[in-house]
């Protein structure tokens, strides 16, 4: 399928696997895509800044991609920075046209339905699109697919005036006259309210006028809050709506000058927001912000999943402005024909884009999709298939950030033993972008492609964490040998469907992500415990850092931190006594606050068959500034001390330790003993007793944190 993607200040339409749908979502062929000229001409020009200047102007990035760095180090962190910016990004954020497919769990929508879609990476510019029911409305009849596909901005207009709460007869000034500003001051008559629009271009104003505004004033020909006084009898506009954008703290402020004393503002648009005390304070102004489409936005629960608010207690959320916004322009209360006059061929999307930053650009452009009748195209192939050698044969299954920067830089480095053959990832852009960057033969979004691909050896499974277990036990029924990210498994039946399949004598290789055994800091105190005359007592400190409760990760797509993260260190664990496990005991904070989570702030201690104690201290509640994982060893007058993977030092024996400059976890080297177990034969590099065991402890910290109770 055709989809329009960012990138280095330009738009292009490329070719990309068409979605799969997803559960609890519905397949959309689309007919007509919005451009939000203001929210997209600032994603172009933004993409066309070189690195330092885009974090000048995003501090936020700059702090997520710090934390980044501290976790995995410089050039892993480059390298995923740089794998995004190849990518390009997806444009578009509100859409319209026909269901062709209904996901499980979906109710409300059957193939052929019309409806309207938003959200930003879900309604995007391209010809089919993978929607979650809380974000897709059906169509109502009167309105046309053009209109409807104005849905998202409607909605972003429609939140606005909720939050200015209009009543009957009050005068409100909308600064900002695009297309935003268009709909809500035509929202503000339909409530009985009188309309003063602000915008420097004559013609905006002179639309608004014949859109049913009483007064357009142009700013730059004088000081507008005045002209507002004489048109309201000297007190001032009941209220101001802002859908301009830019960095002026002035806009807000001439905002608060135009109000009578006890109005309102609200800000729907970007501007600045240095506030001077003096505009505000004399006349008591409310000052609100409004959340884009409505209740549920940001909501990863209500947008990705379709958890609804009971209509009782939110009337308004954001799918329900949507369908009140299309019902207004259904009964022609609200017109968007001449606000979206401007048309486009999706294959012209460079054109139309390019629009954006000429003098006269239009207020709106809609991109123009052909209807297909064909099934929809789940896989590219990018090349042929090269003769077979003895490289193996990767399929990967989710190329996220991490499986770029990580294994697949580090199978590039390992290039005479590995060689990629295709790519699965649930967005088509993303899944093309790292097959064409690491030179596979194809890209898809649909697993089954890997799985059922004679051609692949070795499945890399890199999804979030509920869908590992299922994709273990699908790839080897299909008889690939199997690298999965931790963890194995998330619950009790994956684990045991993927040890019954192991009940009988098996070919394929099974490989879980435990990487840390195989760092040089682990493999050097290993050495240091050969001969070891007593148990061990370890005390490893996993300084976490703190991830919202909102995050993926704590759902049950992430399954928490302990069974998402913690069983690697019940791993290394297992790996340094060489025993089995006897005895599980967990215990976690009483958190006196919804802020933290019990099941990353915990304490957890593993016994032994050979009497070692081993104990791990998770927690979210340290600081950055102090080391992520420290280690220490305590074995027969010996103790090794672990520090970031960075140093062992030794103490109590004479010798010389270990460091590097770098972190090193033991990702490549990981990836050296699988191609030796998969291209010599032996054993394998983690047996499946221990990869079982130290998913199993997790279940049962799990168990224990959630529960209080411990037992063996």
């Amino acid at each position: 399928m055709e989809q329009v993607l960012i990138r280095k200040g330009e738009a292009a339409v490329e070719e990309v696997p068409a979605p799969t749908v997803s559960t609890g979502s519905i397949l959309v062929a689309v007919e007509y895509s919005c451009i939000s000229v203001g929210t997209e001409m600032a994603s172009l020009n933004m993409s066309a800044l070189p690195l330092y200047r885009r974090a000048l102007q995003q501090p936020e990035n700059v702090r997520r991609v710090m934390t980044l760095v501290r976790n995995e180090g410089l050039v892993r962190t480059m390298r995923r920075v740089r794998g995004q910016l190849a990518a390009g990004s997806p444009s578009g954020y509100s859409a319209a046209g026909r269901v062709i497919e209904v996901g499980t769990n979906v109710t409300g929508f059957q193939p052929g339905d019309s409806v309207a879609c938003a959200g930003a990476g879900i309604a995007n510019h391209a010809e089919i699109i993978d929607v979650p029911v809380n974000l897709a409305v059906r169509i109502p009849e009167g309105a046309d697919m053009r209109s409807a596909s104005t849905v998202t901005l409607g909605a972003i207009a429609l939140q606005g005036v909720r939050r200015a709460n209009p009543t009957l007869g009050e005068i409100f000034v909308v600064v900002g006259l695009g297309i935003l500003g268009q709909i809500t001051a035509q929202l503000l008559r339909a409530s009985g309210c009188r309309v003063i629009g602000v915008d420097p271009i004559a013609p905006r104003r002179a639309l608004a006028l014949t859109l049913g505004a009483e007064h357009a004033i142009d700013p730059l020909a004088g000081n507008y809050p005045d002209q507002v006084q004489q048109l309201t009898d000297g007190f001032g506009a009941d209220g101001v709506i802002i859908t301009a954008a830019g960095g002026s703290d002035e806009i807000v402020s001439l905002a608060f000058q135009a109000c009578r004393k006890r109005g309102r503002v609200v800000l729907v648009g970007d501007v600045g927001l240095s506030i001077r005390r003096s505009d505000i304070y004399t006349k008591e102004i409310d000052f609100f912000i409004s959340c884009s489409y409505g209740p549920g936005r940001y909501d990863s629960l209500y947008e990705e999943t379709g958890l609804d608010y009971p209509v009782g207690f939110v009337r308004w959320t954001e799918n329900r402005n949507m369908q009140a916004y299309l019902d207004m322009v259904a009964t022609h209360r609200i017109d968007v024909g001449a606000l979206v006059a401007t048309v486009y061929p999706v294959e012209k999307a460079g054109e139309a884009f390019a629009s954006l930053n000429s003098p006269d650009k239009p207020m709106g452009i809609l991109l123009q999709y052909v209807p297909k009748t064909e099934v929809p195209v789940h896989t590219l192939l990018l090349r042929k298939a090269e003769p077979v050698g003895s490289e193996i044969r990767i399929g990967v299954i989710g190329a996220g950030s991490f499986v770029q920067a990580v294994h697949l830089a580090n199978m590039v480095r390992l290039r005479r033993r590995y060689r990629l053959r295709g790519v699965a990832s649930k967005i088509g852009s993303d899944a093309k972008a790292v097959a064409k960057t690491y030179e596979a033969d194809y890209a898809s979004t649909d697993p089954e492609e890997v799985l059922k691909d004679p051609n692949v050896d070795l499945v890399l499974i890199g999804t979030r964490h509920d869908l590992h277990g299922s994709l273990v036990l699908r790839a080897l029924e299909a008889g690939k040998h199997v690298f999965v990210e931790k963890p194995l498994a998330v619950n009790e039946d994956q684990l045991s469907a993927i040890e019954a399949y192991y009940k009988v004598e098996r070919s394929q290789v099974l490989f879980t992500g435990f990487n840390r055994r195989f760092s040089p800091a682990l493999t050097a105190a290993k050495t240091f415990l050969v001969g070891r005359g007593s148990p061990l007592i370890v005390t490893y400190q996993m300084n976490a850092g703190y991830i919202s409760l909102a995050s993926w990760v704590h759902t049950e797509e992430g399954a928490g931190r302990n069974i998402g993260e913690g069983c690697h260190i019940y791993d290394l664990f297992s790996f340094l006594t060489g025993a089995t496990v006897e005895k599980v005991t967990a215990a976690a904070i009483r958190p006196g606050s919804r802020h933290w989570a019990r099941n990353d702030n915990f304490v957890a201690t593993v016994s032994y068959s050979d009497g070692s104690v081993c104990t791990l201290a998770y927690t979210a509640l340290g600081t950055g500034t102090y080391p992520k994982e420290r280690m220490q060893i305590f074995a027969a007058g010996t103790v090794a001390v672990m520090d970031d993977y960075k140093s062992i030092v030794v103490y109590g024996r004479n010798a010389p330790g270990w460091s590097s400059k770098q972190a090193d976890k033991g990702h490549l080297r990981e990836l050296t003993v699988l191609a030796d177990c998969l291209q010599k034969g032996g054993d394998w590099p983690i047996s499946l007793a221990e990869q079982v065991a130290a998913t199993r402890v997790s279940f049962e910290v799990e168990r224990q944190i959630i529960s209080g109770e411990a037992r063996p």
